[in-house]
């Protein structure tokens, strides 16, 4: 089990967290900002919204030939559509090799596990379970007794008050956290910036590359080649040696005293292999699960 090591903040409070992964990796996380993570918020809210309204104009143009069937159709798309949208919208994207949606990715960040293991499905459908609690419900419940022509304003402050609690709680505690996080044990965090394997493996390709068995390339998975490509970039001795010690001893693979240029050459084999692999349509997420 990973064990966290929270630095302390210096000033004011820090958004960089240290924690060591079951692999004994040491990563260093800056975790989201309230702001950033809105903005993804609502970049994906604004996609969901146009894909809502191009269904809708579809549904208009059949309007005159099915009538009353295609306005059914149109209020079953806004309301039990947009439901299956944005909670499969958030839960299959985070799910996904990149724990990010377009929103999270356009902006840099992505959902991990606080413990520093692989995020979980379970942990993936908490959080954005949370979310249904936290805004869209009472922002439903309005919009019905709007349609409803009911103007009472007491239900109206307690429900933008309901909601302005949980939007806000991310600002009151040092972590960022919405409460699904907090249920989930999830971060939002930025990720490394840069191009996915590009610049790492051009430096293999300067000098001859090692060679690895199938049988060592299959023991990893998308997940694992992240983390690995987390711990090149940042350059970390420590994490350089841990990580190159543990890789060997899995795969039964001698210690020729170059951590950096066997992680590099591990790095490069083990990105082709997923590429390949993911091209015939059998993608591994991480070490634990089986090709799919």
């Amino acid at each position: 089990m990973a064990w966290l090591r929270r630095q302390k903040p210096a000033g004011e409070r820090s958004l960089r967290r240290q924690f060591v992964t079951p692999e004994g990796v040491d990563l260093k996380l800056e975790l989201a900002g309230a702001g950033e993570r809105a903005t993804a918020f609502l970049i994906d809210a604004m996609i969901m919204l146009a894909l809502l309204i191009a269904v809708t104009i579809g549904l208009l143009f059949l309007e005159d030939g099915a009538g009353s069937a295609a306005e059914s159709a149109i209020a079953i798309t806004w309301l039990l559509g947009f439901f299956v949208l944005r909670n499969g919208w958030f839960i299959l994207f985070e799910l996904s090799g990149r724990g990010a949606t377009p929103g999270k990715r356009l902006l840099g960040l992505r959902v991990v596990a606080r413990d520093g293991s692989r995020l979980t499905g379970g942990a993936v459908v908490v959080r954005n379970a949370m979310r249904e609690l936290e805004l869209f419900l009472p922002l439903s419940f309005l919009a019905f007794d709007a349609s409803q022509s009911r103007l009472d304003a007491l239900i109206y402050i307690l429900a933008f008050s309901w909601v302005a609690l949980f939007l806000l709680f991310p600002l009151f505690n040092r972590d960022r956290l919405r409460v699904g996080d907090l249920l989930a044990g999830t971060w939002v965090v930025h990720t490394v910036r840069g191009k996915l394997a590009d610049d790492l493996v051009g430096v293999a390709i300067a000098r001859q590359r090692r060679v690895f068995a199938d049988a060592a390339l299959s023991l990893y998975g998308v997940y694992e080649l992240q983390t690995l490509e987390d711990v090149l970039r940042k350059g970390s001795d420590e994490a350089i040696v841990t990580v190159a010690a543990s890789i060997r001893n899995k795969a039964g693979l001698p210690d020729d005293g170059d951590d950096w240029g066997f992680l590099s050459d591990y790095y490069a084999a083990l990105c082709a292999k997923l590429e390949r692999n993911a091209m015939l349509g059998h993608r591994r997420d991480n070490k634990f699960a089986a090709a799919r």
